[in-house]
Formats: C-alpha cells, sequence, structure tokens
C-alpha cells in the first residue's frame, strides 16, 4: 500500500516498466542460433555470471560477445547482438509524456539494470518513436547498472540513490516489475510497488497526473 502523501521522490525501473520488454523473445533467438541452455542461464528472476559482468559493466560489450560467440562459435556479431536485443519492444504511446508529468510533480530517478548493447538500441527506439535522442534527461538522474557498477537486487544499488540524493527511504517510491527488486527496496524501507501488466503507470499514477 502506497502512503501518497509521503512520497517525495520516484524511483523508477525502465524495462516492463516504461520500456516494454519480453525476455522470451531473447531466449528463443538465443536457442535459435545454438544456445541451448540459455534459458537456464538468462531470466527475469536471475541470470548467471556473463549476464552480471556486462550489466554491471565489469566486461564490455565487445568482451561480451566474444564470451557467447566461444558458446556458439558460428553466430556472427550482429546476430549475437540482434538476439540479445530482441527482448526490447517499443515505449507505449504516451509513456514518456507519463514519465515527464511524474518528473514535474517528483524529483524522479531511474534505476535499471541495464548494458551498453542495450542502451544503444533503446535510445535508438526512443528517437524513433519520439525524436528525444536519451533517456537520461528524462530524469533527474538516471542510474544504470552498467555505468553504476551495481545492479538490482544488490541493497547498495538503491543505497547510492540515497545518499547521493539526501533521501528518506519512507519519503521514496519505487516502481519495478520484478519482484526480488521489490523485495529488495522493501527491506531498506522504500514504499515500493511491484507493476505487473496489464497494469500500466498510467493506472498507478493516474489520479495525480490528471
Amino acid at each position: 500500500m502506497i502512503h501518497w502523501p509521503n512520497i517525495h521522490a520516484v524511483i523508477l525501473d525502465l524495462g516492463g516498466v516504461i520500456l516494454n520488454i519480453d525476455y522470451h523473445r531473447t531466449i528463443a533467438a538465443y536457442q535459435a542460433l545454438g544456445f541451448n541452455d540459455f534459458d537456464k542461464e538468462y531470466s527475469q528472476l536471475q541470470q548467471s555470471g556473463l549476464f552480471d559482468d556486462l550489466e554491471t559493466g565489469e566486461i564490455s560489450p565487445d568482451a561480451y560477445i566474444q564470451r557467447v560467440q566461444a558458446i556458439i562459435p558460428h553466430a556472427s556479431e550482429a546476430q549475437i547482438i540482434d538476439a540479445w536485443n530482441a527482448l526490447l519492444l517499443d515505449f507505449p504511446e504516451d509513456r514518456i509524456r507519463t514519465v515527464q508529468r511524474i518528473a514535474e510533480r517528483w524529483p524522479t530517478f531511474l534505476l535499471s539494470n541495464t548494458n551498453g548493447i542495450h542502451y544503444e538500441a533503446f535510445n535508438e527506439t526512443l528517437k524513433a518513436q519520439t525524436g528525444l535522442t536519451d533517456i537520461k534527461p528524462l530524469f533527474k538522474k538516471a542510474y544504470l547498472s552498467h555505468e553504476i557498477h551495481l545492479r538490482k537486487p544488490d541493497a547498495a544499488s538503491f543505497q547510492l540513490i540515497l545518499e547521493e540524493q539526501g533521501l528518506n527511504p519512507e519519503e521514496v517510491l519505487f516502481v519495478d516489475d520484478s519482484p526480488q527488486h521489490i523485495e529488495a527496496a522493501h527491506r531498506l524501507g522504500i514504499q515500493a510497488y511491484h507493476l505487473v501488466a496489464p497494469e500500466s503507470l498510467e493506472d498507478l499514477f493516474g489520479s495525480f497526473l490528471a
């Protein structure tokens, strides 16, 4: 239950909250390339070290591609990138305007588990749909896992924002589509909301954006 009068800042996830995604598309794409156990290595709920390393900036996109090619040597760089980006869909109509209106009411931050390959791809989609060239200016600050070297549900990823921005966790609303991230935020005292389709960001904030 959100205590709205107590909210003084908002932290939003990207995939599944602002950007439509489908993990199954990337799983299917990699399996089609011969990465047969990909679904055991990567999902919304958990992932193995290779993907953690990419999303925390411990390895570069080029190093990631090389490590995947070691598993499926016949796959080209372009095929690996296309398969990795397959999960990225679109920004729902008026979603960016919704984010802008949230940011007009509260200091708003982005906290996303992402990587350099996805960052380039979803910004291309953003530009094609809205004309905006980068997601970052929509927020007071964007905290991207491959740049801050931390990823959810690591408590340190939330604490970085709280401490850097001088926020009281009880006065922060965090919105995410992954239950393990919600649980981690709750443990820190953050008001965390699990957004599950078909509920949308518009539904959640609707009464405040009318």
